[in-house]
Protein backbone atom coordinates (compact mmCIF):
# COMPACT_ATOMS: atom_id res chain seq x y z
CA UNK A 1 0.00 0.00 0.00
CA UNK A 2 1.31 3.41 -0.60
CA UNK A 3 0.00 6.84 0.73
CA UNK A 4 1.07 10.77 0.27
CA UNK A 5 0.71 13.79 1.60
CA UNK A 6 1.46 17.15 0.68
CA UNK A 7 2.04 20.65 2.63
CA UNK A 8 1.90 24.20 1.26
CA UNK A 9 4.46 26.03 3.83
CA UNK A 10 3.33 29.22 3.05
CA UNK A 11 -0.59 28.34 3.66
CA UNK A 12 0.03 26.37 6.69
CA UNK A 13 2.24 29.41 7.55
CA UNK A 14 -0.42 32.03 7.33
CA UNK A 15 -4.02 29.13 7.90
CA UNK A 16 -2.27 27.46 10.83
CA UNK A 17 -1.47 28.44 14.01
CA UNK A 18 0.76 25.45 15.27
CA UNK A 19 2.34 27.31 18.19
CA UNK A 20 -1.86 27.76 19.85
CA UNK A 21 -2.40 26.00 22.93
CA UNK A 22 -3.19 22.34 22.84
CA UNK A 23 -2.22 21.96 19.44
CA UNK A 24 0.89 19.96 19.87
CA UNK A 25 -0.28 17.85 22.35
CA UNK A 26 -3.40 16.97 20.20
CA UNK A 27 -1.46 16.02 17.20
CA UNK A 28 1.82 14.98 18.80
CA UNK A 29 3.45 12.36 20.84
CA UNK A 30 5.74 13.72 23.84
CA UNK A 31 8.79 12.44 22.13
CA UNK A 32 7.78 14.12 18.89
CA UNK A 33 6.49 17.56 20.57
CA UNK A 34 10.09 17.70 22.15
CA UNK A 35 11.47 16.64 18.96
CA UNK A 36 9.66 19.71 17.58
CA UNK A 37 10.70 22.20 20.27
CA UNK A 38 13.79 21.17 20.01
CA UNK A 39 14.46 21.59 16.24
CA UNK A 40 16.43 24.27 14.36
CA UNK A 41 13.11 24.91 12.71
CA UNK A 42 10.41 24.05 14.59
CA UNK A 43 7.73 24.99 12.06
CA UNK A 44 9.05 22.78 9.06
CA UNK A 45 9.23 19.74 12.04
CA UNK A 46 5.90 19.90 12.60
CA UNK A 47 4.66 20.00 9.22
CA UNK A 48 6.88 17.08 8.58
CA UNK A 49 5.50 15.00 10.86
CA UNK A 50 2.17 16.18 10.01
CA UNK A 51 2.79 14.99 6.18
CA UNK A 52 4.66 12.11 7.49
CA UNK A 53 1.31 11.35 9.23
CA UNK A 54 -0.79 11.73 7.04
CA UNK A 55 0.53 9.35 4.29
CA UNK A 56 0.83 6.82 6.82
CA UNK A 57 -2.81 7.38 7.44
CA UNK A 58 -3.71 7.32 3.89
CA UNK A 59 -1.51 3.85 3.58
CA UNK A 60 -2.84 2.22 6.52
CA UNK A 61 -6.79 3.55 5.67
CA UNK A 62 -6.51 1.78 2.28
CA UNK A 63 -5.10 -1.54 3.82
CA UNK A 64 -7.73 -1.80 6.59
CA UNK A 65 -10.30 0.25 4.59
CA UNK A 66 -12.02 2.35 7.93
CA UNK A 67 -11.40 6.23 8.68
CA UNK A 68 -10.78 7.59 11.71
CA UNK A 69 -8.89 10.70 13.16
CA UNK A 70 -5.89 10.13 15.65
CA UNK A 71 -3.00 11.42 14.56
CA UNK A 72 -1.53 11.34 18.33
CA UNK A 73 -1.54 7.73 17.43
CA UNK A 74 0.63 7.37 14.67
CA UNK A 75 4.39 7.94 16.15
CA UNK A 76 7.04 9.38 13.90
CA UNK A 77 10.89 8.47 14.17
CA UNK A 78 13.69 10.19 11.55
CA UNK A 79 15.99 7.91 10.43
CA UNK A 80 17.99 10.65 8.67
CA UNK A 81 16.66 14.06 7.16
CA UNK A 82 14.49 12.70 4.67
CA UNK A 83 13.74 8.91 5.88
CA UNK A 84 11.63 8.20 8.76
CA UNK A 85 9.26 4.97 10.56
CA UNK A 86 5.69 5.94 11.45
CA UNK A 87 4.27 3.09 13.80
CA UNK A 88 0.52 2.31 14.39
CA UNK A 89 -1.25 -0.40 16.34
CA UNK A 90 1.71 -2.83 15.56
CA UNK A 91 1.99 -1.46 12.09
CA UNK A 92 5.31 -0.07 10.84
CA UNK A 93 5.04 2.96 7.10
CA UNK A 94 8.42 3.35 5.77
CA UNK A 95 8.55 7.29 4.61
CA UNK A 96 10.50 9.30 2.17
CA UNK A 97 9.99 12.96 2.59
CA UNK A 98 10.87 15.46 0.11
CA UNK A 99 11.60 19.37 1.01
CA UNK A 100 11.11 22.51 -1.52
CA UNK A 101 10.87 25.99 0.37
CA UNK A 102 7.21 25.99 -0.35
CA UNK A 103 6.37 22.65 0.30
CA UNK A 104 6.46 19.53 2.27
CA UNK A 105 5.78 16.69 0.55
CA UNK A 106 5.90 12.78 2.14
CA UNK A 107 5.49 9.24 0.49
CA UNK A 108 4.71 6.34 3.14
CA UNK A 109 4.20 2.64 2.00
CA UNK A 110 3.84 -0.14 4.23
CA UNK A 111 7.16 -2.08 3.00
CA UNK A 112 10.56 -1.77 2.62
CA UNK A 113 10.86 -4.05 0.01
CA UNK A 114 12.02 -2.49 -3.91
CA UNK A 115 8.44 -1.47 -5.50
CA UNK A 116 8.13 0.54 -8.29
CA UNK A 117 6.25 3.67 -6.68
CA UNK A 118 5.68 6.68 -9.26
CA UNK A 119 4.72 10.02 -7.92
CA UNK A 120 4.85 13.75 -9.22
CA UNK A 121 3.59 17.19 -7.86
CA UNK A 122 1.89 19.57 -9.91
CA UNK A 123 -1.02 21.34 -9.54
CA UNK A 124 -4.42 20.21 -7.76
CA UNK A 125 -6.76 20.88 -10.55
CA UNK A 126 -4.49 18.30 -13.07
CA UNK A 127 -3.54 15.39 -10.66
CA UNK A 128 -6.14 12.82 -11.91
CA UNK A 129 -4.78 13.89 -15.91
CA UNK A 130 -1.43 13.51 -14.75
CA UNK A 131 -2.02 10.21 -12.90
CA UNK A 132 -3.48 9.10 -16.08
CA UNK A 133 -0.58 9.95 -18.47
CA UNK A 134 2.04 8.44 -16.18
CA UNK A 135 -0.25 5.40 -16.43
CA UNK A 136 -0.35 5.65 -20.20
CA UNK A 137 3.86 6.02 -20.22
CA UNK A 138 4.03 3.15 -18.13
CA UNK A 139 1.21 0.70 -19.76
CA UNK A 140 1.53 1.56 -23.76
CA UNK A 141 -2.37 1.90 -22.98
CA UNK A 142 -3.95 5.48 -23.92
CA UNK A 143 -5.14 8.03 -20.81
CA UNK A 144 -8.08 8.55 -22.22
CA UNK A 145 -8.92 4.93 -21.81
CA UNK A 146 -7.90 5.06 -18.35
CA UNK A 147 -10.78 5.72 -15.99
CA UNK A 148 -10.87 6.41 -11.74
CA UNK A 149 -13.18 4.64 -9.47
CA UNK A 150 -13.32 4.73 -5.88
CA UNK A 151 -13.34 2.54 -3.38
CA UNK A 152 -15.57 2.41 -0.66
CA UNK A 153 -13.48 4.23 1.69
CA UNK A 154 -12.64 7.09 -1.38
CA UNK A 155 -9.20 5.93 -2.24
CA UNK A 156 -8.96 5.79 -6.06
CA UNK A 157 -7.83 3.14 -8.57
CA UNK A 158 -7.49 3.14 -11.97
CA UNK A 159 -8.68 1.27 -14.31
CA UNK A 160 -8.71 0.36 -18.20
CA UNK A 161 -12.20 -1.27 -18.79
CA UNK A 162 -12.76 -3.52 -15.48
CA UNK A 163 -8.91 -4.19 -15.63
CA UNK A 164 -6.99 -2.72 -12.45
CA UNK A 165 -3.87 -0.96 -12.94
CA UNK A 166 -2.77 0.36 -9.69
CA UNK A 167 -2.55 -1.90 -6.85
CA UNK A 168 -2.21 1.51 -4.61
CA UNK A 169 -2.87 5.17 -5.43
CA UNK A 170 -3.02 7.78 -2.88
CA UNK A 171 -3.62 11.30 -3.96
CA UNK A 172 -3.28 14.61 -1.86
CA UNK A 173 -3.35 18.57 -2.17
CA UNK A 174 -2.59 21.67 0.06
CA UNK A 175 -2.88 25.28 -1.39
CA UNK A 176 -1.07 25.53 -4.78
CA UNK A 177 0.28 21.56 -5.34
CA UNK A 178 -1.23 18.65 -5.80
CA UNK A 179 0.62 14.91 -5.57
CA UNK A 180 0.29 11.62 -6.52
CA UNK A 181 1.64 8.39 -5.50
CA UNK A 182 0.79 5.27 -7.05
CA UNK A 183 1.68 1.30 -7.12
CA UNK A 184 1.13 -0.26 -10.66
CA UNK A 185 0.10 -3.83 -10.82
CA UNK A 186 3.03 -6.43 -11.62
CA UNK A 187 2.03 -7.26 -15.30
CA UNK A 188 2.38 -3.91 -16.60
Amino acid sequence: MIGNDVVDLQLAETQSNWQRKGFLEKQFSLKEQHNILEAKNSFLRVWLFWSMKEAAYKCYTQQYEKRFFAPQKFVCKLISEHEGIVCFEGNEFYTTTFFDRSYVYTIATDTQKETSVFSSIGSPKTIDLDIKIKLEEETGISYKEIIQRKTPIGAPLYFHKDKLLTNSCSISHHGNYGAFAFMIEDEY
